[in-house]
């Protein structure tokens, strides 16, 4: 709260947290209507936030020191402003404001490391204007705010899978939603108690939703949905789209095909009360098909699932939107200092740290 008023010279109404996240298993499945299972992470975004009176839309980071970005709210719109400002003003844009804002975000999810830092970011700031304005909105109306904030005012083509794991995760456990219905689960995930860590390997190589890859990757699945006469590639069948003629139409919908199959398998091991440890072998299969067939893995990532496989972890494989980012590794606690050590590049450039499934977003002040 100090830093808000040594910013904009007044005092927060309050200060809402929005944590990143991992994704478990289930990558590019949200908007084919599919299945996702991710973990929010103890890594978040924090907006503090005050209503004004002069109009304006005023919002500084911490993170990005320098001129508060600051435009009178009639000329927000999409696009406007750009960069890392514009995921604030996606989402302020549409609520009732005409008397202006001011956000102050500051938070420790890794840019561009496939943790949705971005989603934590909207996410935060949509429950606070909800608290604040639109009390009758419940949490999963959020979930399309954020979205559309990314989809139409920042131009990242994403899903729902980073908005729905950043306000609906629940501690120690991970989320299973069907992207399609918006049914959930809250899927118990206490590795430790099974002797079991999941690392994050942060790579440093950076990505965004939208550049143009993510993009190209979804008018892909829908061209795929279209030839294959199904309305969203949830609907198809593996046989089917083995007999696809276009070999790059078919690697992708094989990609989402079998992802799907792999979430609901990896919630079944979950939950039936098995050893976690047999979960393993499913990530690393997610990772040969997001290498092979979706195409949006880097030498980088795949150094990192290999490296940590070759030294005991059961399972490997890179998360998020792809093209950069970072990878999860399920190794035994008692293995985890030596795979941390090995994965590392020469001169240990690369970010780890150990998956605490943590709360969604909420007000903390």
């Amino acid at each position: 709260m100090t830093a808000f008023a040594d910013v904009f010279g007044t005092e927060p109404e309050g200060v809402w947290l929005a944590p990143g996240r991992a994704n478990v298993i289930g990558e590019h499945t949200d908007y084919n209507d599919g299945y996702v299972l991710p973990v929010a992470l103890p890594h978040r975004v924090l907006a503090s936030v005050a209503r004004r009176t002069d109009g304006l839309l005023r919002t500084a980071s911490v993170q990005q020191p320098g001129a508060v970005v600051e435009l009178p709210m009639t000329e927000v719109r999409a696009g406007n402003p750009a960069g890392w400002a514009g995921y604030v003003a996606g989402v302020a844009e549409q609520f009732d404001l005409p008397g202006g804002l001011s956000v102050l975000v500051d938070g420790d999810v890794p840019a561009g490391a496939g943790l949705s830092s971005s989603a934590a970011v909207t996410c935060s700031v949509a429950l606070a204007l909800r608290d604040l304005l639109r009390p009758d909105l419940a949490v999963e109306d959020l979930v399309d705010v954020a979205r559309r904030a990314e989809n139409d005012f920042v131009g990242a083509p994403t899903g729902i899978l980073d908005q729905s794991a950043s306000l609906l995760c629940e501690a120690g456990h991970a989320l299973f939603l069907d992207t399609r219905d918006r049914s959930r689960q809250q899927v118990p995930l206490d590795l430790a108690a099974a002797g079991l860590a999941l690392l994050v390997v942060d790579t440093g190589h950076t990505h965004s939703h939208a550049d143009g890859g993510y993009g190209d990757r979804r008018r892909e699945c829908e061209a795929a949905a279209a030839a294959l006469g199904v309305p969203a590639l949830r609907d198809a069948a593996v046989d089917d789209v083995e007999g696809m003629a276009d070999d790059l139409l078919r690697r992708r919908a094989r990609h989402i095909v079998t992802d799907n199959a792999r979430v609901l398998e990896v919630v079944r091991m979950l939950t039936d009360g098995g050893d976690p440890r047999a979960i393993g072998p499913v990530l690393t299969a997610g990772h040969v098909s997001l290498r092979d067939d979706f195409e949006i893995s880097t030498p980088e990532l795949d150094a990192v699932v290999a490296t940590a496989l070759t030294a005991g972890a059961h399972g490997a494989r890179m998360v998020g939107g792809g093209f950069g980012g970072s990878a999860i590794v399920l190794v035994e606690t008692g293995d985890l200092e030596a795979v941390t050590a090995a994965v590392q590049p020469a001169g240990g450039s690369y970010r780890t740290f150990v998956v605490v499934p943590s709360p969604g977003a909420h007000r903390v002040a």
